[in-house]
């Protein structure tokens, strides 16, 4: 059970949540985001969005291969396309932050696939998914099963 709905005890903080995420979702290629949220996700631990985006992902036409493959996407490459690579690297970087996290040698990898526009947009995206794992993780969502949402 879910400490706090924080959506609706904090309904101006939750609904700015909400538009990083409407505009990370118009502004990135729909299986790129999905690739970004999925990956954030299992970085940081948030089963609530890890099975919400691979779910979504899997709505989206993205093979359950390749799903299953974002958690190892270093040693599964294949499933990937090297612009996807980029992004998932960056991703790694941006959601594990440290003094020698977003290298100029992975930004410069992404910057290959992407313009700045576009980079900045990625960046925003993988920010947004986790300021949403963070909220996950402390108010202790955890993913539904029921009727609705079997386990199959």
């Amino acid at each position: 059970m879910t400490r706090i709905e924080i959506g609706r005890t904090n309904k101006l903080g939750y609904a700015a949540v909400i538009g990083m995420e409407a505009y990370s979702r118009k502004s990135v290629e729909p299986r790129l985001y999905e690739l970004i949220k999925l990956r954030a996700s299992i970085v940081n631990g948030c089963g609530f969005c890890v099975d919400m985006h691979a779910t979504e992902g899997a709505k989206q036409g993205i093979p359950q291969r390749t799903l299953h493959a974002v958690g190892a996407w270093q040693h599964a490459r294949g499933f990937f396309e090297e612009r996807e690579l980029a992004v998932l690297a960056l991703t790694d970087a941006v959601t594990a932050l440290g003094p020698d996290t977003v290298t100029d040698e992975i930004w410069n990898a992404a910057a290959e696939h992407f313009d700045d526009s576009q980079l900045g947009a990625i960046v925003m995206a993988i920010c947004t998914i986790n300021v949403w794992n963070r909220i996950a993780i402390a108010t202790e969502m955890a993913p539904p099963i029921d009727a609705k949402h079997p386990v199959v």
